[in-house]
């Protein structure tokens, strides 16, 4: 692990492997560790750069006014690198996707697992889920906080937890802990965000667009994943994976480290 600072924060990443450069993003209720399977995976062939976002993991967050998308340009300035391929999951699907819109010289390729959009809006198909799922829980009880989310999102509505590896769980609960620290330390924070938002621009995204979802993820992101690929100009959309909720990656390797490898390739 390393730290640079990057616009006033210092940022924590992992530099591994030579060649073309990858920077993966990672999800909301995770940090840099969700690409456990995938960083050896890509090493052999590309320069992997998993960084903790701002906040999250090992990273900081001082008081200061930000926006992810110009930290994301920021790392690629310091690192010296004039382009990279973003792979995003989740939140850091968003991250990718600002970061094209707002600095589109500095990205070559998308590619995202389960992405949010910026400025997309949960249907109530979505919020009455998380009622059913999760309900109320007391948001400085982390822990049963973690176990809500992580049920919602890594086990989906179409899984029972006992569906699901036991590890996989207690490892995304553990993460999604130290999120819920970092998502309450940054509401205390001007995060800017991209104006317009992204929804309502996907037809720029000028590069070559790889999207998949999990086929137990919730229907909304199902949904957003066929949205990306029809108007981003080269969008591709992967038959969704069975058997897999909201972290992908992190789920299902074996079906993501080839498609990935094939589409950098």
């Amino acid at each position: 692990m390393t730290k640079i600072e990057i616009n006033g924060a210092n940022l924590a990443y992992d530099d591994i492997g030579s060649g073309s450069p990858v920077v993966l993003l990672h999800a909301g209720i995770a940090d840099r560790r969700m690409w456990r399977e995938q960083v050896p995976a890509l090493a052999a062939r590309h320069r992997v750069i998993a960084v903790d976002l701002r906040g999250y993991g090992e990273s900081e967050l001082p008081p200061d006014a930000f926006a992810h998308h110009d930290d994301v340009a920021g790392l690629l300035d310091a690192l010296g690198l004039p382009r990279a391929t973003l792979v995003g999951c989740s939140f850091g699907g968003a991250v990718a996707i600002d970061t094209a819109l707002a600095h589109p010289e500095r990205v070559g390729a998308l590619a995202l697992f389960g992405a949010a959009v910026s400025g997309n809006e949960w249907s109530e198909e979505t919020e009455d889920l998380w009622e059913d799922l999760v309900g109320e829980t007391d948001p400085e009880d982390y822990a049963a906080s973690a176990a809500g989310e992580v049920r919602f999102w890594v086990v989906g509505p179409s899984r029972r937890p006992e569906d699901v590896d036991p590890a996989l769980i207690r490892f995304a609960e553990e993460m999604d802990q130290r999120a819920l620290a970092a998502e309450l330390a940054l509401s205390a924070v001007d995060v800017a965000e991209l104006d317009p938002p992204a929804i309502e621009r996907l037809g720029e995204l000028r590069v070559p667009v790889l999207v998949a979802a999990g086929a137990d993820d919730l229907p909304d992101i199902g949904r957003l994943a066929d949205r990306i690929a029809a108007e981003a100009p080269g969008g591709v959309r992967l038959p969704d994976v069975p058997d897999a909720g909201h972290l992908l990656p992190l789920e299902r390797p074996e079906a993501v480290n080839p498609a990935l490898l094939d589409f950098l390739r």
